[in-house]
């Protein structure tokens, strides 16, 4: 963070030990140099003055010489009150060392010491300047360390958008292990996302990373495939089909159906999709934004929604989940195509460690019936593994 010195007269710092100069026309050298420090034995007053403001409100100085090394052996001198041991602390000669201070004197224009032949003391100049000086050498240490941090992905900001069913499942974990992992990382998240939202979001930098539902075509992202997420009917639970531990789409024909917005909702195009491939066209009741209230309306009796496994997180009571045979969708995550910081790439990193096992569906061959229900919400599949719980399955 030093700038070079330069080899301009006056300058501080500058050519190897005892390197003579040229001569100027009336024969005395120009400058000096000794045990690698150059200095000017008569500084020179054409200089190029700037104020160095600082954002605790101090003017360092009114020259551009002065440097942060300057400051260190200020510092050095003014603790070990002795030009001797500062030297050593240095690891630098005690001539140098003193002509140094005698330059950055000149510099300011007021002494920093009251010199003896036993010991040098601190002026009431020099004893303000020693509080600024910490300060700038603490500021910068700080800021060298913090920034290493950033740079090392160990410290910034992270924003993570996700779809409705992430939400309830995935992120919670997800924002546990960052935590825990990166303590230092402020991660805010945003929940109950549309697919066209999270695009946009990502696009102007407002997110960083995005848990969404292909198909996404965009050039200017990524796509990362997460996992293949079973989807469910979440049915009031007085319907009959309540009692069924797994349904065919065709189960859904003459059932009105509560669906995900139209309008950059993944879901609704996958539901009617299903319904058509199934030889019929699904009977909408409602369309809704938010999973939560998606879930809500079917609790209410409003209808049935086809839904990833994962919303049943969200432990709404009187709601039952079906397994829908066959059916499945995509968890992706998605970033900017240009993403380069390694913040983001150890996030995607924890974003993996933490997936959950995809439940395997049992065939329908060695599934049980409608008699393997315990009463406690919960269907069975062939053992716990397979279970879909109505208060704590997952995704």
């Amino acid at each position: 963070m030093e700038k070079l010195a330069d080899d301009r007269a006056g300058e501080l710092g500058g050519r190897e030990g005892g390197e003579r100069s040229a001569e100027t026309p009336d024969g005395r050298p120009e400058w000096f140099a000794d045990d690698d420090v150059g200095h000017d034995p008569e500084p020179r007053t054409s200089r190029s003055y700037s104020e160095v403001l600082l954002s605790f409100g101090l003017i360092l100085c009114k020259s551009e010489s002065v440097e942060l090394r300057h400051l260190r052996y200020f510092v050095a001198v003014a603790e070990e009150r002795h030009f001797g041991r500062a030297a050593e602390r240095l690891h630098m000669a005690q001539p140098p060392l003193s002509t140094q201070i005698r330059q950055l004197e000149a510099e300011l224009g007021f002494p920093l010491f009251a010199r003896t032949t036993r010991r040098v003391e601190l002026t009431d100049g020099g004893r303000a300047y020693l509080e600024h000086a910490h300060a700038i050498l603490n500021a910068v240490e700080v800021a060298g360390r913090q920034s290493r941090r950033v740079a090392e992905g160990l410290e910034g900001r992270l924003t993570v958008g996700c779809v409705g069913s992430a939400t309830y499942d995935l992120m919670p974990r997800f924002t546990r292990a960052l935590r825990t992992a990166q303590p230092d990382v402020e991660v805010t998240i945003q929940g109950e996302m549309l697919v066209v939202d999270q695009v946009d979001a990502l696009r102007s930098g407002d997110l960083d990373i995005a848990l969404l539902r292909p198909p996404v075509h965009e050039p200017a992202l990524t796509m990362r495939p997460l996992r293949s997420d079973r989807l469910v009917a979440a049915v009031p639970d007085s319907h009959p089909l309540a009692a069924r531990p797994s349904i065919d789409v065709r189960a859904l024909e003459r059932e009105p159906l509560v669906v995900h917005s139209s309008r950059g909702s993944v879901m609704h195009r996958l539901v009617l999709d299903l319904c058509e491939s199934a030889g019929f066209t699904p009977l909408v009741s409602h369309e809704v934004v938010e999973t939560s209230t998606l879930v809500s309306f079917v609790a209410a009796g409003l209808g049935i929604a086809v839904v990833p496994e994962g919303v049943s997180k969200l432990g709404v009571p009187g709601v039952r989940y079906c397994a829908l045979k066959g059916a499945t969708v995509e968890l992706c995550a998605a970033t900017r195509t240009h993403e380069t910081r390694p913040l983001v790439a150890r996030a995607l990193e924890i974003l993996v460690e933490v997936l959950p096992e995809p439940a395997v569906e049992t065939p329908s061959s060695e599934r049980p019936e409608d008699t393997d229900r315990d009463g406690t919400g919960r269907l069975f599949w062939g053992g716990e593994r397979g279970h879909i719980d109505a208060r704590s399955a997952s995704c």
